[in-house]
């Protein structure tokens, strides 16, 4: 009997530990419900409801404080989803947002999650707010999210959607077709499945399986889907052809260049099978992008930019598992624009007829899935055009053609094999290959590891990559990295040690800042993810980094930090670290020369940053570190806040702004007898961001951004450096100061007039090449702000259209 009251308990535990996933029927329609919102077809009454949702944030683990009740459906189009979200109408919160902008905005949503190979690490999101404006994204293990960000956002499918306001709350009608997803070729499967539901007046986010904080990963936490049968989904082929026009004015030394543009393409998605999908975009239109936040970049180290191209950024999770993807590689400036247009400026003889700014793609092509042994395959593959400018001798009237960038293409391959749990295996190759038997071509091969234990409370994770450059100067190099440590529970941990030669070369298609290292590091901190007191949760840790140069083998730097984060009860956040490099510093990196080295001298430095609760109309957040170095004439501070008022349910604008300063600041100036010559500077940088947008329905918005940046680069002294990394300042060497300021306007009217089609205007202002203001006479920020508009601006005005064509709806109405 002993035996038996002992074993009750440990059930009891073990149930408490490891809940049950809760699971809904697959239930198949014989036809497809209206979707309009109202929930009313006598279909929707044979499916089972999803009730008893959970909290997850603030309180995790207590029941929603409002109820919900959601039902699902399926046939071989779509799948069907309705939810009832009860309320109190007037406290739901209905800001109008752009597409997948909901996040710290006063609105309430409703979004479903789909595992569709149930293999508990990747998946979609489809999210509808309460004014019908539509979120989605892709979850794999490499994307990770806060704040109920989840996956990548990036990522637009066509899907269908429609809220209604009722008198007890609001309901959400949504149509998935398998258009926008992929799946395995079964006849008989399982998903995942997880609806979450947000209410923003308390910022209660609420899942209907629960979702525990203290446990690594969201997909590994989703409930099931049981029992879909039979799906016999039609041909998933789709088109969307575009066509663009506009006008650009750019200033030159003598006026301004007119140029009329014109171009028309196609973007084709073929669903080769249910689990694997071709993108393909046919000669590439890329110019209504927002612009890059282009700066004076003082550092030995490449900037990196944002994507924003649409084709780049949707659906390119699994090219870029093992992080050697950088995707403005392709189309990018061309290598030798800078080259002519220094050629145009110091020759007053050469005129510049043409000297393209982007590389044309002729096209690019995506192709992945995932089969029913939970292999991921991903082939991606891209064609740069040949780039040429055109250059005129005025005396002669001879043109020339320069070649600026040669024919290129891009590949990668991807094979990533999902494990039990969350762990995976993945294999990557990269390669660039350039017309002519003088051009660099690359290869990268990566193999990535990332395994768990059981209980998913352990992981360990590694990387081995080998690089090879072709071509008149061949090198190859490499890269490993091993970490293991506690990811799940309140206390965390992690060991990590990267190695990468001084050889190692991923850049002709990846980002890598800099080579050349051994790195140790670790981090440990406490969790608390539930509510404490007059706090939400908290945590605090602690972390080191040793790095040393791999050739020579010599000491680099050692970081040590501290942190702390506190979310309050009110919803302000604050964040406090503190940090040391407690020895000099040796910056092999700065003066570009092999096995030289500058010190840099001993700091420490304390940083808060943090925000207020976005409920509200007025949000501001902030940020200001101050460092202390061991030199009593350096100093370094950064200083920057934001504030964004929401005028209405419909306009908001947002000013922020960026100050940072440091004394002595150490670049490398250029050279002297063959030696590298570094500058001391007073450097400042100040930005400032204003954003707004207006949005007259869910489907028509007007945004605008605009930005400008000064950078003030006054030169104290010079030197040349010693062996030992000191300074010698006995040198006459000298460069002027510089005074550069970037400027940029971005305004898009965009309508979404039906399911994946829409028309972009779009206007562009930006500063021509002469970006230099005389430092004497503009000393100050706000003199370069208002010099800013004294100087040639260019404009743009474009108009694209794009139409969406699913070929099943075209069939029919052939029909």
């Amino acid at each position: 009997m002993l035996r038996k009251v002992t074993v009750i308990p440990l059930l009891l535990l073990y149930t408490i530990a490891y809940p049950q996933a809760k699971s809904l029927e697959a239930i198949k329609a014989e036809q497809a419900p209206k979707i309009d919102g109202e929930l009313d077809d006598p279909i929707w009454q044979t499916a089972p409801a999803a009730t008893g949702f959970i909290q997850n944030f603030p309180h995790y683990g207590s029941p929603s404080e409002v109820r919900t009740s959601v039902k699902i459906l399926y046939d071989d189009y779509a799948v069907y989803v309705g939810a009832y979200l009860y309320d109190d109408p007037q406290a739901i919160r209905k800001q109008v947002t752009a597409r997948d902008a909901e996040q710290q905005t006063d609105v309430d949503y409703f979004s479903v999650f789909f595992d569709t190979y149930h293999d508990k690490q990747n998946g979609f999101q489809f999210l509808v707010t309460s004014r019908n404006v539509q979120t989605d994204a892709r979850l794999s293990p490499n994307l990770g999210g806060d704040f109920d960000n989840y996956g990548d956002r990036t990522w637009d499918a066509v899907w269908d959607s429609q809220v209604k306001m009722k008198a007890d709350g609001w309901t959400v009608e949504m149509k998935i077709p398998y258009l926008s997803l992929r799946f395995a070729k079964k006849d008989t499967q399982d998903w995942g499945l997880q609806f979450l539901r947000f209410t923003r007046r308390n910022n209660e986010t609420s899942f209907w399986n629960a979702v525990d904080p203290n446990v690594n990963g969201l997909v590994n936490q989703f409930g099931e889907f049981r029992g879909l049968k039979d799906i016999q989904p039609p041909l998933r082929l789709s088109f969307s052809p575009y066509v663009t026009g506009g006008v650009r004015v750019t200033p030159e030394k003598n006026g301004y260049r007119t140029e009329w543009m014109r171009n028309g393409g196609m973007d084709v998605k073929y669903g080769v099978n249910e689990s694997f999908t071709l993108d393909a975009t046919i000669i590439p239109d890329f110019g209504q992008v927002v612009s890059d936040n282009v700066i004076n970049n003082l550092s030995p180290f490449e900037v990196k930019f944002e994507e924003h191209r649409p084709f780049f950024t949707e659906g390119t999770e699994i090219f870029n598992k093992a992080g050697l993807f950088y995707s403005r590689r392709v189309g990018s400036t061309p290598k030798g624009y800078q080259s002519v247009q220094r050629l145009g400026d110091s020759d007053p003889n050469i005129e510049i007829l043409k000297n393209p700014t982007v590389t044309q793609l002729f096209n690019a092509i995506k192709f992945s899935g995932r089969t029913q042994s939970k292999l991921g395959i991903g082939v991606f593959n891209a064609v740069a055009a040949q780039m040429n400018a055109v250059v005129r001798d005025r005396s002669s009237g001879n043109e020339t053609k320069v070649e600026t960038e040669p024919l290129t293409n891009y590949n990668i391959f991807v094979l990533d094999q999902a494990l039990k749990g969350r762990s995976y295996l993945t294999f990557t190759n990269t390669n660039v290959i350039r017309e002519g038997t003088e051009q660099r071509d690359a290869n990268v091969s990566a193999f990535d590891f990332n395994l768990y234990d059981r209980s998913n409370t352990y992981n360990i994770k590694g990387t081995g990559r080998y690089s090879k450059i072709f071509g008149l100067d061949p090198y190859d190099g490499f890269n490993t990295m091993l970490r293991a440590g506690k990811v799940s529970g309140n206390f965390q941990f992690y060991l990590q040690n990267v190695i990468k030669s001084d050889k190692y070369d991923p850049n002709d298609l990846g980002y890598l800042q800099f080579a050349n290292e051994i790195s140790y590091s670790g981090e440990a901190g406490y969790y608390q993810f539930t509510p404490v007191k007059s706090l939400l949760n908290y945590h605090y840790k602690a972390g080191f980094r040793y790095a040393r140069m791999y050739d020579p083998n010599a000491y680099s730097d050692l970081h040590l930090y501290a942190e702390a984060f506190w979310f309050f009860k009110n919803f302000w956040d604050v964040t406090f670290t503190l940090g040391s490099f407690p020895t000099d510093q040796h910056d092999y990196y700065v003066l570009n020369t092999p096995g030289k080295f500058v010190k840099r001298p001993a700091y420490s430095f304390a940083e808060v940053e943090g925000s207020t609760d976005s409920r509200k109309r007025l949000f501001f957040n902030y940020q200001f570190l101050i460092a202390k170095f061991d030199e009593a004439e350096k100093n370094y501070h950064i200083a920057e806040a934001g504030v964004r008022y929401r005028f209405s349910n419909k306009l908001s604008l947002e000013l922020s702004g960026r100050h940072e300063a440091e004394k002595n600041y150490i670049v490398l100036a250029g050279e002297s007898a063959g030696e590298p010559i570094i500058g001391f500077t007073d450097f400042t940088e100040i930005e400032t961001i204003l954003s707004g947008i207006y949005n007259f329905t869910s489907r028509i918005n007007l945004t605008l951004r605009a930005r400008h940046y000064w950078s003030s680069v006054p030169y104290n002294k010079f030197a040349k450096v010693t062996s030992t990394g000191d300074y010698d300042f006995n040198t006459t060497f000298t460069i002027p100061d510089e005074n550069v300021n970037y400027f940029n306007v971005d305004a898009f009217l965009t309508w979404d007039f039906r399911l994946g089609s829409r028309i972009v205007f779009g206007y562009k202002n930006w500063l021509g090449d002469n970006e230099y203001l005389d430092p004497t006479t503009y000393p100050t920020y706000l003199k370069n702000l208002t010099g800013s508009f004294s100087l040639p601006h260019a404009n743009e005005f474009t108009v694209k259209f794009i139409y969406f064509l699913d070929y099943n709806q075209l069939r029919k109405t052939k029909k």
